[in-house]
């Protein structure tokens, strides 16, 4: 019998795929059968992720992308489609973390602003209109369906001092994702944010004694981890979530009910 999460002929591209949340999503999906195409502006980590995604299956491959560039990001989803006809589900993962540039709000910069803005917001808006086009235009030839996932963060709905910048653009994202739900229904595309808590990745590892403190307040007492997202992820890109659409995916272990 088929699983209810087989992937198999569905092709994915997650940008930010060859580390932390976006590997750990990757895993999943590729475990399941997916073509997964891992975007990213760094590629000292592709020989690694190689490594782990070995394990769950051989159909992937590395791309790399700056999703800040508007000319980058439409390129390589035009070569994604030209090299493997479709994509059946984007992942706009790619971004920086909370603690990037981070200062007293009255003491930000400008710069340290318009940097995040321009990594996690206007890269998100590229990848997913890059995605949504594609997708339009093969509902619209009778091939209707497809899924759009963008990473926000429990920031997006809880307040994060010094990292207001963050949480600026990760709550755009909720209200991005917030209106592609609505809009583009009629073509059985579906949109969904995922919100992860505090995560052990290697973003994070410079970081990660500054949220100790949280662990105690955590329900599950640990940290989050890149494969807590890879069934979720698989679940989201399957069929059996074909009417979930619109949804905060918030992956905390607990965090924001204490």
């Amino acid at each position: 019998m088929k699983s209810m999460f087989d992937l198999s002929g569905k092709v994915v591209v997650v940008t930010g795929g060859n580390s932390g949340i976006g590997l750990g999503m990757a895993k999943g999906l590729v475990a399941q059968g997916a073509f997964v195409s891992l975007w990213s502006n760094d590629s000292a980590f592709d020989a690694r992720a190689a490594e782990a995604l070995a394990d769950c299956g051989s159909a992937f491959e590395f791309r790399a992308c700056d999703v800040q560039s508007e000319d980058q990001v439409a390129l390589t989803f035009d070569n994604v489609v030209s090299l493997h006809g479709k994509v059946d589900g984007c992942f706009a993962n790619a971004g920086l973390s909370g603690l990037t540039g981070a200062a007293d709000f009255q003491d930000m910069s400008a710069a340290a602003w318009l940097n995040m803005i321009n990594v996690n917001l206007m890269g998100t808006f590229f990848t997913l209109r890059a995605a949504a086009k594609h997708m339009i235009e093969r509902s619209e030839s009778g091939n209707i369906g497809g899924r759009l996932v963008a990473t926000s963060s429990l920031a997006a709905i809880a307040g994060q001092p010094t990292a207001e910048h963050y949480s600026a653009t990760k709550g755009a994202i909720v209200c991005l994702i917030n209106g592609l739900a609505v809009e583009l229904g009629k073509y059985q595309i579906t949109a969904n944010a995922i919100l992860p808590g505090i995560i052990d990745t290697p973003m994070t590892h410079g970081f990660i004694d500054a949220f100790a403190a949280g662990l105690e307040r955590i329900p599950l007492k640990r940290f989050g981890r890149p494969d807590d997202f890879s069934a979720l992820a698989a679940y989201i890109m399957s069929d059996a979530s074909s009417y979930h659409n619109g949804e905060k995916f918030l992956v905390d272990g607990g965090l924001f009910l204490t």
